[in-house]
This record gives C-alpha cells, structure tokens and sequence, in this order.
C-alpha cells in the first residue's frame, strides 16, 4: 500500500497540468513551468492581522487584570465564600458585610497561594461593607482606587473575585449606570451603587470592579435576581462605588465604628401596618431616637408615615428606599397619622444614618 501511494504521487507530479495559467496562479501559484512540467507552490492562509484598536483593548485588559489581580483575595469563612480587596499596607482587606455575616473565622487567599489567617476589624451593614486584617502581610499589594464618580454609562470595567471558589476569575462588561439604590434580600436598601454588566457570581460578593488602568471603582455585592423565576438576571449586577468604599472603610480600620455615613436618616423605628379600610398602609413608629430628625419635628410612638417628600410610603421597606435616595442635612416634608386619623405634614432635617 505505502508503495503504490508512493508511486501515485510521483505519477502526479509529471503528469501535464489541463488548467489554465490564470487559474492555476489563482487557485495554488504556478512556478518554474517550462517544457511542459509544472511544479505547484504550496500555500499557507495568512491570518489577517486583527485592527490596532483591538489590539490596544486586548493589552489594556491584560494590563489592568495584572494590576489588579494580585490585590484581590478570596475569603473563606465558617459561613461561606466570598472575595476583598487589600486596602492598605497593613493587611486591612474590604469585603462586603453578607461575606462575613455570622462567621468565627477567616482564612484569606491571595493570589500567589499564600493562606493566612483574619480578623474581623469592624463592619457597617447599611452599606454592606466590612474590613478584616491579615495575620500575614508579607509582600501584600494593595490596590489602588480610582473616583468613581467620573464614571459614565458605557466605561469599561472587570470584576475580579473568587466566583463558585475559583480565585483571580475575571469577567468584563460596562457601566450601565450609577446612583442605582437596590434593596439586598436582608432588608438593607444599598444606595447610589454603581450597575454593571460584568457577570457578578456567587463569591465575587467582595472582590473588585476595576477599570482598564486596573484601579477599583467599585466593590461587587449583588446580582439582580428575576422576580418571575427567582433566578439572576445576566448582565445585571451592582457594586458599591469606591467613594462610599473609601469613606466608610478608614472608619472602621480607625474606629472599628461608622460615624459618618453619608446617608439620610430620620432616626425612628417601626414596622409595617396596613389599614384594611383605607386599603394604605405605613409605617407604624414604635420608637423615635431622643433629639432625632424625626423626634425635632414633633414625630412620636404610635404615628403612622405615610409619605417623605414627594413619595408615598406604604411599607418599611417604602420608608428605607426613600431614605436612600436623600442626603443628610435635606428639608424634606414627613406626612403621618396621629391617633389612626388626624393627617400631619411637618418638615424634617434629615441626619446620618451612622449617628442614629
């Protein structure tokens, strides 16, 4: 068999080419034809060079994942997998507050293999961010943080975590918004987070949202789940922006305490009602903070809100949402029951949630 394949080839070779010579340089090259012999080139497919400019994103990808990378950290707990972010020098490390909820115990990862174990510096849960510090911090890189009030709808950003525990995964996606407030499955109403389309998985929860120079905008948290199907919704994700990150963050490394929050608050505590007759609902104060926002404008147990602002409030949930979208130190009009039916409309200087 190996001979007659043998011979068939040799027998192509001198056999006289029937093809025209336009064609035959088209299909394979033509050369040295002369007395009747013809000898075909082989030729290879070229590749076509892909465009400068995706050249350029691909290296800025690259570039930015080899920046980043190294400064963030998956966290195992007694309760679960999370991710965070080396926040300084001293092996403090940021994550979100649902990755430590509840646990005894942490061991963080780093990039390079290295275990050692954390501790729990402080956490505040209205913002979902919590800061552990390592025991061990030799050669630690801590990232860099860029404003993450310059980014606009349609920046490019990565989110780098420890997604179903596979440490240093990265996904892409842009910026499809900013100043989105959305209500975590633990009742916290998170305010003027950053939405990304970026696949946010279970234990990116934590880890970071960076943009191409490789710098964290932003400190993943949630995915958008489908109220149909109970499932998440791809491409909708959220993350805290590094502003709050870096308010927040240097209080509980100093204080192991929040003082200063940045978000609004009227200093009360209730629960939902609902009046069958009316078919409104509210919500029920069962306690007002002493010399509170809500306390100075005449607010006392046993008031029914039904409206902040411009927006009616039928549920706690109502009243937390509102809250988030206002700021400390606004005007804003409060509308509540007295005894069930006398309506009252008074104004109230909103505080700092920290400080309630």
């Amino acid at each position: 068999m190996a001979a007659h394949a043998q011979h068939r080839a040799s027998a192509t070779r001198h056999r006289p080419m029937l093809v025209g010579a336009a064609t035959a340089a088209l299909a394979v090259g033509v050369i040295g034809a002369s007395a009747g012999e013809t000898h075909i080139a082989s030729v290879q497919a070229v590749a076509p060079s892909p465009p400068p400019g995706a050249v350029a994103l691909q290296n800025a990808f690259v570039q930015a994942l080899q920046r980043a990378q190294p400064s963030v950290v998956e966290i195992s707990t007694t309760t679960g997998l999370g991710s965070g972010v080396i926040y300084d020098a001293r092996g403090d490390v940021v994550t979100n507050a649902h990755v430590v909820a509840g646990a005894q115990s942490f061991t963080v990862l780093r990039s390079n293999g290295t275990k050692t174990t954390a501790r729990l510096i402080g956490q505040y849960v209205p913002d979902d961010l919590a800061v552990l510090r390592m025991a061990n911090t030799a050669g630690i890189r801590p990232a860099s943080f860029a404003d993450s009030s310059k980014l606009r709808p349609g920046d490019l950003v990565l989110a780098i975590g420890s997604p179903l525990g596979l440490s240093g995964s990265a996904t892409d996606g842009i910026v499809s918004s900013t100043g989105r407030t959305v209500a975590e499955s633990t009742g916290v109403a998170l305010s003027d987070l950053i939405q990304t389309s970026a696949a946010i998985n279970p234990g990116n929860s934590g880890g970071a949202l960076v943009n191409l120079v490789g710098a964290v905008v932003g400190i993943p948290t949630l995915a958008a789940t489908n109220q149909e199907s109970g499932t998440e919704a791809a491409g909708l994700g959220f993350a805290i922006p590094s502003r709050t990150v870096t308010l927040i963050a240097p209080q509980l490394i100093a204080n192991g305490k929040v003082t200063t929050a940045g978000r609004a608050a009227i200093g009360i505590s209730g629960q939902t009602v609902y009046n069958s007759t009316s078919g409104s609902g509210g919500v029920y104060v069962s306690a007002v903070t002493p010399d509170g926002p809500a306390a100075r404008a005449g607010v006392r147990p046993g008031d029914v809100i039904t409206a902040i602002g411009n927006t009616p409030v039928n549920s706690f949930e109502d009243l937390v949402m509102a809250l988030a979208k206002l700021h400390p130190g606004q005007k804003v009009n409060l509308s509540y029951l007295r005894a069930g039916t006398t309506k009252v409309t008074t104004t109230v200087v909103l505080g700092d949630l920290a400080r309630m």
